[in-house]
């Protein structure tokens, strides 16, 4: 299934996992830097994502990507396309 969602359309974001309690579900952190109008400097933002992960492959602390997905319910709507990177 990694194969076909890696050649959807669709808004795909990286993130580590922090948390992985529920089945087949991770809430995925997601760090952007935006520039702050008035002060010219660079912030950190960060949001969390439920993603929908059908193995229960990740554990807390990988790197993953996520893919823009159809809603399978009420705050899930993004899918675990590939683990980056293992966490220690």
């Amino acid at each position: 299934m990694s194969a076909e969602l890696e050649n959807r359309k669709g808004r795909t974001l990286v993130g580590t996992v922090v948390s992985n309690k529920n089945d087949k579900t991770i809430v995925v952190r997601v760090e952007t830097l935006m520039k702050h109008p008035l002060l010219k400097k660079f912030i950190r933002r960060h949001k969390k994502f439920t993603a929908h992960d059908p193995n229960n492959d990740c554990n807390m602390g990988d790197k993953v990507r996520i893919i823009e997905f159809r809603p399978m319910s009420r705050n899930k709507r993004w899918h675990l396309v590939s683990i980056l990177e293992k966490a220690v």
